[in-house]
């Protein structure tokens, strides 16, 4: 297997597991959705993006997901055949933000 196909199955893998830890362990107070996951070329580092509704939940969530990194880890390594443990962080994908805002400009 390549590089960077190993790269992309891995960042897949781990998106698909923490939309799924988020389902079962977010407040249903705000819909956070993942919409993606960026791993560092050496697999040691992941950055799972995701978007959060309402807007205006956007730091208690990015805080909940920060705050339950470890159990994060430990959801992963119970459930993905990985190897290796890469260090896991959480962003906001404002890539994500800034798409929706120029698909509603362009409706108008």
């Amino acid at each position: 297997m390549t590089a960077v196909r190993r790269v992309v199955q891995v960042s897949e893998t781990i998106a698909h597991l923490a939309a799924d830890y988020f389902a079962r362990e977010s407040t249903r107070k705000s819909l956070i959705t993942v919409t993606h996951a960026s791993s560092s070329p050496d697999l040691k580092n992941v950055t799972v993006f995701f978007s959060v509704l309402p807007q205006s939940d956007e730091d208690a969530a990015l805080k909940f997901a920060k705050r339950r990194r470890s159990d994060f880890r430990e959801y992963l390594k119970e459930r993905s055949r990985l190897k290796y443990l890469p260090t896991i962080d959480f962003e906001i994908d404002y890539g994500e933000k800034n798409r929706q805002l120029i698909d509603e400009l362009t409706r108008q």
